[in-house]
């Protein structure tokens, strides 16, 4: 349905959106954008032929038969007002994407509040593996296919599925993981009733004869839509589920082994290169899916074990003065908990933690329990927040922060710049300590400046 027709992306550079412009243009269609500046994935669309140029330009929506942008792309940009000068036909991203997925005979989408990208991750190496040519969209940088989609055929298409904004009711999925549903995006939900309601209803979205993959460990996602008719199949550690990890062991650097279990009868034994006890829920709804789809036992197993996670999610980068350099994404509390968890499963002397919050609402929303948890690393750098979509309208500070973690740990400073962070790093980190930068925003900038 693309085919010859000129779609012009603004904000192009967005890891969704520079993915979506990258199927679109193996659909046929000529794919044109803009964006605030350069960036290696406008550069790499650059290189795929595409028209991409930086700053506002209205004058791209003139020749463009569709057009579409991101949600933080407001009604008085330039070229949105252009649109609607213009008359054009014009989609918000998730909507857009809810159209491209129509075009796939398998959509599979990978939700839940927490672990979508790695989830995600898994089911594209275990179909990969398969030989299944499988169409990817991910929210991050898989290094197995270079980048964060992969060019497919038509019969599967693998997506990340993500809530904010209701975003994942405009998809058409076949089949759904449901990793966790957690208090998160406040902005828009305002309370958990909201995010499950929303759960709720992107589930109706599956057809009777789709599969929906629930963890059965997590009590949100495990009560939600009871009442669908289709294939339901749960996966858990704790409590009874369809699929089960039991025999578990960790190593020195925080690889998990176990074997999985189909009720009562063992089918593979699984040893990850990951870090983290999560990624055990993670391989599980993974291998449960895909068991569906690819049937071979050792092939699914293949694919988990070459998965060696996704950009920003736990990522070993490198060394400073002998100190062990990691970068997490993790910016809500649960996640903060779990990077906790892997960084005292690895050996090492003393840690540092790093962590940017991501918007003031959630720093607000939550800042009792980023203290406590944040207080367990043995020390701890507070960066400026990063404001994302928002302005400061909550009266929150980053030294309001310091000042409840202070009360469990004193071992807490506030740096108010990039640069001041690394050099207080350089010059304080010594051998076989571990560094980690923790949070959504560009704070892995000071990792890749530590290395």
């Amino acid at each position: 349905m693309f085919k010859n027709k000129k779609i012009h992306f603004i904000g192009i550079g967005g890891i969704s959106m520079s993915g979506i412009a990258e199927i679109v243009k193996s659909l046929g269609g000529i794919v044109s954008g803009s964006d605030i500046k350069e960036s290696e994935l406008t550069k790499r669309l650059t290189q795929d032929g595409m028209n991409i140029k930086y700053g506002h330009h209205p004058e791209m929506i003139k020749d463009a038969d569709i057009v579409v942008y991101t949600a933080a792309i407001h009604e008085d940009d330039p070229e949105r007002i252009e649109v609607k000068k213009l008359h054009k036909e014009n989609y918000e991203r998730a909507k857009f994407l809810g159209i491209i997925s129509k075009q796939y005979e398998n959509c599979l989408c990978i939700s839940g509040t927490h672990g979508k990208s790695t989830t995600t991750g898994m089911v594209s190496m275990c179909f990969l593996e398969a030989n299944l040519n499988p169409t990817i969209q991910i929210g991050a940088m898989l290094s197995s296919i270079n980048g964060n989609t992969n060019i497919g055929g038509n019969k599967y298409l693998i997506m990340e599925a993500c809530e904010y904004v209701d975003s994942f009711l405009h998809f058409h999925p076949t089949s759904i993981i449901i990793t966790n549903i957690d208090n998160d995006h406040l902005d828009y939900f305002k309370n958990l009733d909201n995010i499950k309601t929303s759960f709720n209803k992107y589930v109706n979205l599956l057809p009777e004869n789709g599969i929906l993959v629930k963890n059965n460990d997590d009590l949100n996602s495990n009560n939600v839509n009871a009442g669908y008719n289709g294939k339901i199949i749960t996966y858990g550690i704790n409590n009874k589920a369809n699929y089960t990890a039991k025999n578990i062991t960790v190593n020195d650097l925080g690889h998990y082994s176990f074997d999985i279990y189909y009720q009562e009868t063992l089918l593979t034994h699984i040893d990850l290169n990951i870090n983290g006890e999560h990624n055990i829920y993670n391989a599980l709804a993974a291998f449960a899916l895909c068991y569906n789809y690819i049937k071979d036992v050792e092939t699914i197993k293949r694919g988990l074990e070459k998965y060696r996670g996704v950009g920003r999610r736990f990522e070993y980068l490198g060394l400073c003065n002998g100190a062990y350099v990691y970068d997490d994404y993790a910016h809500h509390p649960t996640e903060i908990k779990t990077t906790l968890e892997s960084v005292k499963k690895i050996k090492h002397n003393q840690d540092y933690c790093i962590f940017q919050s991501h918007t003031y609402s959630r720093t607000k929303e939550h800042l009792d329990t980023f203290a406590d948890i944040l207080s367990k690393f043995d020390n701890i750098i507070i960066a400026p927040i990063y404001p994302a979509r928002e302005i400061n309208t909550f009266n929150i500070s980053e030294n309001m922060l310091v000042d409840k973690i202070k009360e469990k740990n004193p071992n807490v400073i506030y740096l108010d710049s990039f640069d001041k962070i690394t050099d207080y790093i350089k010059n304080t980190v010594q051998e076989k300590d571990l560094v980690i930068t923790v949070g959504a925003g560009p704070i892995n900038k000071v990792a890749q400046d530590l290395i």
